[in-house]
């Protein structure tokens, strides 16, 4: 017989949605035949157009008015019951009712905080199915994540481990297996070499939704003669501009595209925000990372994670990432050196199979 897992995600931001396809493709690959998997996102299902303008407010808000998140953060992160908060949710609740009724799963993994607390007011005290938490954050761990009746937490770090310890979870409860990126990032060697005297560093610059200075940092880059690659995902309206500050260099400039983590194990250097997804898979590939971006609240962690390890650092202009850059490969590129050497120790490329492997137990 079958086991049944659900995987609920939201389109809140980068790393639910990383968290959730690396463990469905995770178990995709470990029991293929004995897993049914469903991935659903529910806000999306239940609220549609609500659940869209409810989205991009809060990527505006994280973008743009940075501290006015971290106030809401923080204001999260010291609230001591979110059960009643989550009883106004009538709609998602019978929805996710019903959902369980007709799947009738046998383990339900959460990466988004929202869920757990729906998930325990529908169960009550049957527990008919575990209930496991997929934490997406590093170190600046919000409270709504773990201040819930979850049977497991998945944590993406021992760092981040240690703060649901302190919390008070218990230390049964908490599996740490490390992000569950796509398990594509385990079908490459983490052998990183610099390139041969006659080659160029390879850089590569994820552009982020702030995109306000990008044409002064790729114009600053192209004439550093590294091999850069710039990609813009899906705003292809930011091309000409791109273009054209990257001169007469050779700049790859790359739309959207799947083939992230041959690109991260390709580069050298990642530049780009501390988002949860960003920051896990560039570790995950073992490439040393400077931050051009911190949104306030749960990317302060994930920066730190990148910086208390040596993995990188965090250059919040132009001109100091730029500066980073050269420091990096400079003096025999002794401090690449550090910092390929560090984050490779953190690495967990395959995280995303253990996790499967442990679903799987259940």
């Amino acid at each position: 017989m079958k086991k049944r897992i659900l995987i609920l995600t939201a389109s809140f931001g980068e790393g639910h949605n990383s968290a959730a396809r690396g463990i469905r493709d995770g178990l995709t690959r470990v029991a293929p035949e004995q897993a049914e998997v469903e991935l659903r996102d529910l806000f999306a299902e239940v609220y549609g157009p609500i659940n869209e303008l409810v989205r991009r407010s809060y990527l505006a808000l994280i973008n743009f008015a940075p501290r006015a998140w971290g106030t809401v953060y923080q204001w999260l992160d010291r609230k001591k019951d979110f059960d009643k908060e989550f009883r106004r949710f009538t709609r998602l609740n019978d929805h996710l009712a019903r959902l369980l009724d007709r799947f009738r799963p046998d383990v339900v993994v959460s990466s988004f905080p929202g869920y757990p607390n729906v998930l325990h007011e529908i169960l009550g005290r049957e527990r008919r199915c575990k209930n496991v938490v997929a934490i997406t954050d590093s170190i600046t761990v919000n409270a709504i994540w773990y201040r819930c009746s979850a049977d497991y937490f998945l944590a993406p770090n021992e760092q981040s481990a240690a703060v649901l310890r302190t919390a008070g979870v218990a230390p049964e409860k908490i599996k740490t297996f490390g992000f569950p990126v796509s398990p594509k990032f385990a079908d490459f060697t983490q052998d990183r070499q610099l390139p041969p005297s006659n080659s160029e560093p390879r850089v590569l610059y994820m552009i982020h939704a702030a995109t306000r200075g990008a044409p002064e940092l790729v114009r600053r880059l192209a004439g550093l003669g590294i091999d850069l690659t710039v990609t813009i995902g899906r705003a292809e309206k930011l091309r000409p501009a791109i273009k054209e500050a990257s001169g007469g260099s050779k700049a790859t400039i790359v739309g959207w595209t799947d083939e992230l983590p041959r690109m991260l194990h390709d580069s050298h250097v990642l530049i780009g925000k501390a988002g949860g997804a960003t920051v896990q898979e560039t570790i995950a590939a073992g490439c040393p990372m400077i931050i051009n971006h911190v949104v306030s609240g749960q990317e302060e962690g994930n920066a730190r994670l990148i910086v208390e390890t040596n993995s990188g650092v965090i250059a919040r202009s132009p001109r100091e990432v730029v500066a980073q850059v050269q420091r990096a490969f400079a003096d025999d590129a002794k401090q690449w050196r550090e910092w390929a050497a560090n984050i490779h120790r953190l690495s967990r490329p395959g995280a995303s199979l253990d996790i499967a492997e442990f679903l799987m137990s259940l």
